[in-house]
C-alpha cells in the first residue's frame, strides 16, 4: 500500500529543493503506484555524522510511504573522488579502504532504513558494474554524449577550475555518476534519484544522458532528479560538526551526552530543518514551538534526535545529565566521566586529564585552552598548565572540569 501524500509531506517539510520535472514527480507520488528511488554516496570514510545523513532521512520517508529504496555505495566513483566544492584533489583511497568503509557504513544505515521485511532497502556498489566495463567501449557509447564546455560550466567543477588544478581524472566523475542512474534504471527499474543540493549537476547529468540515449535509440525512458536542501550553518558551512568535533551517528565514536549537546548547539536558523529531517513531529507544531520558545525547541530537538539515532534510554540519560549540569539537578550519573585512581591526586597534570577526558582533541590544544583561561575546575578558572587536582578541589570523590560554557567532564578518583 503506497501513501499518496508523500509529495505534500516533502513540500511541507521543505525537503524538496530542486527537481528536473516536479509535475511529473508529483503525479508519480500521487498515483498510488510504488517507484524505485536511489541515492548515491561515496564511502570516503568509515562512519557518518549527521550532516552526511540528510538524504537518508528523505529516503526513510520514501520507504515508509511504500516505495523501493536503493542506496548506491560508490566503490568505483570513490576511487576518483567527487570534485564538488573541493579546492584540492581528493585523497585517493585503496580498494581495500573503500570496501572496509562500505562494510562499516552499512551498519549505520540501519538507523534510517529497514533492510528486512516486505519492502527492504537494498545496497548496491557501482564497482560491480564499472569493473566489467571496457574503457573504450564506455567512452564510445556514453562519453560521446558529454559536452566538455557544458561540464566545465557546472558548479561541480568551479573550485577546482578556479584553482587551476582540475584534472582529467576528475572530469570522469560526472559521466560515471550519470551512467549509474542509467544502469539502475535498466537493472532495477529506478526512475528517481534524490540527493543533496550540491549534487544537482551530477544528478541532472544522469537525466540528460538518458534523454540523449532515448533520442539515439528511439526509447522513451523518463528519469527524474531531485535534491534536498543542504544542512548549512548561517556562515554557509555544512553542518555535522561542533567545536568539540563531529556529531557521529556511530555510538562508538560519541557519547549520548555529547551527541545531545552537539544537537543542542544547532544554530537557531537550522532548527526547523533539523526537526523536519530527523523527527516525525508535525510541522505546524514545530513552527509554533520555534516561534514561542527557541530554547525549549532546541531541548525538544536534542531529545527527539538522540532518541531516534541512539534510542530512548540514551536520550533520557543525556537529558538528565544536561539537567544536572546546567539546571541544578542532582543526578550526575550520566555526565561524561573519567575514572582515575587516588594516586593521581596531586600527581596527574590537568593537561593530561583534559586530554584523556576528550574535552580537547590533543595535548597541545589542552595546554592552549588552560593558558587562555578556557578550562575550569569546579568554579575556578585555571591558567597554570602545571595544575593538578587536589583534595581541596573535590566534592566527595569527584570534581567537575569544564571547557568553555557547555563542555563538562566529571573526574572521579577511586
Amino acid at each position: 500500500m503506497v501513501d499518496t501524500n508523500l509529495y505534500n509531506e516533502l513540500k511541507d517539510r521543505g525537503l524538496l529543493y530542486q527537481c528536473s520535472d516536479e509535475e511529473s514527480l508529483k503525479k508519480k507520488l500521487e498515483s498510488g503506484e510504488p517507484i524505485v528511488v536511489y541515492e548515491g554516496s561515496d564511502p570516503t570514510a568509515d562512519s557518518l555524522h549527521i550532516g552526511h545523513c540528510v538524504p537518508y532521512c528523505v529516503l526513510r520517508r520514501f520507504q515508509k510511504a511504500g516505495h523501493k529504496v536503493i542506496l548506491l555505495m560508490g566503490g568505483a566513483t570513490a576511487s576518483i573522488g567527487d570534485p564538488s566544492g573541493k579546492t584540492e584533489l581528493r585523497k585517493m583511497l585503496t580498494y581495500d579502504q573503500i570496501n572496509t568503509n562500505i562494510d562499516k557504513i552499512k551498519q549505520t544505515l540501519k538507523v534510517f532504513l529497514d533492510f528486512d521485511g516486505d519492502n527492504p532497502a537494498e545496497i548496491v556498489n557501482n564497482a560491480d558494474w564499472f569493473s566489467k566495463l571496457n574503457y573504450i567501449d564506455f567512452m564510445r557509447e556514453y562519453g560521446v554524449h558529454f559536452n566538455v564546455n557544458k561540464m566545465l560550466s557546472s558548479e561541480i567543477y568551479d573550485n577546482r577550475l578556479n584553482q587551476g588544478g582540475l584534472t582529467f581524472f576528475e572530469m570522469g566523475y560526472m559521466p560515471m555518476q550519470a551512467y549509474d542512474f542509467v544502469h539502475l534504471n535498466r537493472t532495477h527499474g529506478c526512475t528517481l534519484q534524490y540527493g543533496g543540493a550540491d549534487q544537482w549537476g551530477n544528478i541532472v547529468a544522469g537525466v540528460e544522458l538518458q534523454r540523449k540515449l532515448n533520442f539515439q535509440n528511439g526509447t522513451n525512458v523518463e528519469l527524474i532528479g531531485a535534491t534536498n536542501p543542504l544542512l548549512l550553518t548561517p556562515e554557509g558551512k555544512k553542518m555535522g560538526k561542533t567545536e568539540k568535533g563531529a556529531i557521529w551517528i556511530d555510538k562508538d565514536k560519541i557519547s549520548a551526552y555529547d551527541f545531545y549537546q552537539g544537537v543542542y548547539q544547532t544554530p537557531d536558523a537550522c532548527v526547523e530543518l533539523m526537526f523536519a529531517l530527523f523527527t516525525d513531529l508535525p510541522m505546524n507544531e514545530i513552527r509554533s514551538l520555534i516561534k514561542e520558545d527557541i530554547v525549549k525547541a532546541k531541548e525538544t530537538l536534542s531529545f527527539e534526535m538522540t532518541k531516534f539515532i541512539r534510542g530512548e534510554k540514551d536520550a533520557i540519560e543525556a537529558r538528565e545529565a544536561t539537567h544536572a549540569l546546567f539546571k541544578g539537578g542532582q543526578n550526575l550519573d550520566n555526565v561524561p566521566t573519567l575514572i582515575l585512581t587516588k594516586s593521581d591526586l596531586n600527581a596527574k597534570p590537568l593537561v593530561d586529564i583534559v586530554t584523556e577526558g576528550k574535552l580537547c582533541a590533543s595535548k597541545s590544544e589542552s595546554r592552549r585552552m588552560i593558558e587562555n583561561g578556557g578550562i575550569s575546575v569546579g568554579e575556578q578558572k585555571i591558567v597554570d598548565i602545571k595544575k593538578t587536582i587536589t583534595e581541596a578541589d573535590l566534592t566527595e570523590n569527584y570534581v567537575i572540569v569544564r571547557k568553555g560554557k557547555k563542555n563538562y567532564l566529571k573526574v572521579v578518583f577511586e
